[in-house]
């Protein structure tokens, strides 16, 4: 819990133990700090005053435990180590380099007779692709890192107690109004057992609710239900399955105790939204033969859902009666059921007026607006705003997987659409709260507003998908670190280069170790006890103003397969010195995951200012079963990267507008809200501060 806390809030849980006793612990606060600024952290004033108060020996236990969560935050738990000893320097030529290997392989008459004629196999040569020195020996060939102001550093603030912190953490991703990370969604279980007096009553997200519902029936509570959905979610997690039902969960036996709780919580669901079973049909018929409805007549609600599964019993769910109002072109029908559920209606807005919904949709979209969720509300603001100026759509499933297509789609009318944009910004600025004065960071205002957190894998200095930040520094090393667990894994990090018409492609790979301004560490074919690889581009000798990492998963085990795998970004100046990973340099590092093939974290983009910036995708291709490389997937990246450069999405300043109108317009007064990328140490007391681990509390109800 403390090692949670610390990593997503950056906080660090101090309790009032009551044995401040003057010691060491002030010496012992200074030999921590010292430490973690050699990995780019470093303690805030307050947290050093309290652990100078605290006995040596728990202010040396607290720091082991805070500093090996700081490295794991920012990838240094592993050793790094490069292929070529001298990266970047001294990297040879692809070929070059591939003809001295096969000169050293035949004139080893073991290794001369793997080889086979006509034909270069890079892995019969003894050489290629495995470590050939030491990580002490790549330590000694590299000077010590020269310390600039520009590095960064990262503040730890003091924290309350443990269960404080828990509890605030818990009470934060519980009441997200934006769905989780699968990351953010363990964290929000491990929360709601060790919180189990703090439950929320008020859940909006339906899975964030399947984790509350699962320690409410552990305490023998009513659960939190509005549809039957809610408890087939609920089921799924209990039995250590999918908790969004995308794959189906083999269900476990439900004590009787368990069972009353669940069909009491199926009865309350009224018979108009029992259709919704048809979309499980299979899963609610297994979870009939565990909860035994016939054993509990009094609950005929429950026995009817299973009806419904089982066939005996119609029911149409309220999509397929939309659905087939559409498709009859009773338009007016369709919209008539849809204003019942006002979330779904502002869904299918776009279609609705190009279906010839005509004023009778939009005034019944002006009426719904006040009864939808405020997520609902931003998303149709962001999806309309891109139909001004279309560009190519782009679909992500919650695994991050994407595809892109042209925008065939009829314009709409433009009256009608500044006019709903009208409505929508009235009702997101009416349903803000008024935070009073509003500091922000300028380097915040391009942070896309978080709608949804399943593609972000926390991390060190992630942000959603469509932020844009700038890039400090001359030198721009991206990496990726892998460690395989039961078979051969065999990652590759490329960069795809483009023009700024994303074309007349360049690339950096195992098959291009070098060109004019960038540089790889080596090809490395498989890690049982790790591997990293790196490549370095010098931003001020770029040809190309586009600039593209990515994983290829050539060989081996999917990235959640792997025992480990993540990938970052540092930033340098020239004349710094260092390995060829230095922690105090890096600006963001992040877990892979996903069934993708082919990851896509992020692009790097040079302005017509020549000032470099970084927009976050956060996207995974399928890619090939094995041998993916970076010239095979130049159409299908290159055009995904386009369409998420192009796309207007809604970012944070457009909220910062909205509250700083607000705060005008009222009488509120001393009270001052900071949203930044982090908190400064200036503000006064009392401040309200919003960084990226917290935007999402921003998001309306």
């Amino acid at each position: 819990m403390e090692d949670l806390i610390i990593a997503r809030r950056l906080r660090v849980p101090v309790d009032d133990a009551g044995d401040d006793t003057p010691g060491w612990g002030g010496v012992a606060a200074r030999q921590l700090d010292a430490a973690l600024l050699s990995v780019g952290f470093t303690c805030s004033p307050a947290l050093l005053d309290r652990l100078a108060r605290l006995p040596g020996e728990r202010v040396i236990d607290l720091g082991v435990r805070v500093l090996a969560v700081v490295r794991r935050l920012v990838g240094d738990h592993v050793e790094h180590n490069a292929y070529f000893i001298d990266f970047p320097k001294n990297v040879p030529d692809t070929l070059e380099f591939w003809a001295g290997l096969l000169r050293e392989a035949m004139l080893d008459s073991v290794a001369a007779a793997r080889l086979q004629p006509g034909i270069l196999n890079l892995l019969d040569l003894p050489r290629y692709g495995g470590y050939q020195h030491t990580y002490a020996d790549l330590l000694a060939a590299h000077a010590e890192l020269v310390p600039l102001a520009r590095d960064r550093v990262t503040v730890l603030e003091l924290g309350g107690s443990l269960r404080d912190e828990a509890r605030e953490l818990y009470l934060s991703l519980a009441g997200s109004e934006v769905p989780l990370a699968a990351e953010d969604l363990a964290a929000l279980r491990a929360l709601a057992a060790f919180c189990t007096d703090d439950q929320p009553e008020h859940v909006p997200v339906r899975e964030n609710r399947a984790v509350i519902n699962e320690v409410r029936l552990a305490a023998g509570q009513p659960l939190l239900v509005d549809t039957v959905t809610d408890v087939l979610r609920l089921a799924a997690l209990c039995s250590d399955g999918d908790v969004t039902l995308a794959t189906p969960t083999r269900l476990r036996s439900f004590r009787r105790a368990e069972r009353r709780i669940l069909l009491a919580a199926l009865d309350t669901v009224p018979a108009a939204k029992h259709g919704d079973v048809l979309r499980h049909r299979e899963q609610w018929k297994r979870l009939g033969e565990r909860l035994h409805p016939h054993e509990y007549p009094q609950f005929p609600g429950a026995a009817q859902v299973f009806d419904v599964a089982r066939g005996v019993r119609k029911a149409v769910s309220f999509g397929g009666r939309v659905e087939a109002a559409l498709a009859g072109g009773r338009t007016e029908e369709a919209v008539s059921l849809l204003e019942h559920t006002p979330g779904a209606l502002l869904r299918r807005l776009d279609h609705l007026l190009r279906v010839g919904g005509g004023s009778a949709v939009l005034e019944a979209a002006e009426r719904s607006v006040t009864r939808a969720s405020g997520r609902v509300l931003l998303s149709l603001r962001e999806h309309l705003q891109n139909r001004l100026a279309p560009v190519n759509r782009v679909f992500t499933n919650r695994y991050g997987r994407a595809w892109a297509t042209p925008d065939t789609r009829a314009p709409l009318d433009e009256e009608a659409l500044n006019r709903t944009l009208a409505i929508l910004d009235e009702e997101i600025g009416r349903r803000l709260p008024d935070l009073g004065e509003v500091i922000a960071d300028p380097d915040v205002l391009d942070v896309a507003l978080p709608l949804s957190g399943k593609a972000v894998a926390p991390g060190l200095g992630m942000l959603p998908r469509g932020s844009l930040s700038p890039v400090d520094g001359e030198l721009l090393r991206f990496f990726v670190h892998w460690r395989q667990r039961e078979r051969r894994t065999d990652y590759d990090l490329s960069a795809l280069m483009l023009d700024s018409t994303y074309d007349n492609p360049t690339h950096i790979s195992w098959t291009s170790y070098t060109n004019d301004f960038a540089t790889y560490s080596g090809d490395l074919t498989e890690a049982p006890d790790g591997a990293s690889e790196f490549i370095d581009v010098r931003l001020p000798l770029a040809t190309k103003p586009i600039v593209i990492p990515q994983v290829n998963i050539y060989a081996g085990e999917r990235f959640d397969e792997a025992a480990e795998a993540f990938f970052g970004y540092m930033t340098r100046d020239a004349a710094q010195e260092g390995r060829p990973f230095e922690p105090r340099t890096v600006r963001m590092k992040s877990d892979l995951r996903g069934s993708g093939r082919i990851a896509l974290p992020l692009v790097f983009l040079r302005g017509d200012d020549d000032a470099w910036r970084v927009k976050w995708l956060h996207l995974y291709l399928s890619g090939y079963p094995a041998f993916n490389q970076v010239e095979g997937n130049r159409v299908t990246a290159s055009l995904l990267v386009r369409s998420i450069v192009e796309r207007d999405y809604l970012r944070v300043g457009y909220l910062v507008d909205l509250l700083r109108t607000k705060s005008s317009a009222s009488s509120t007064g001393g009270q001052v809200t900071y949203i930044g990328l982090e908190a400064p140490a200036d503000l006064p007391e009392g401040a309200r501060v919003y960084t990226p681990a917290t935007l999402h509390e921003l998001i309306p109800a």
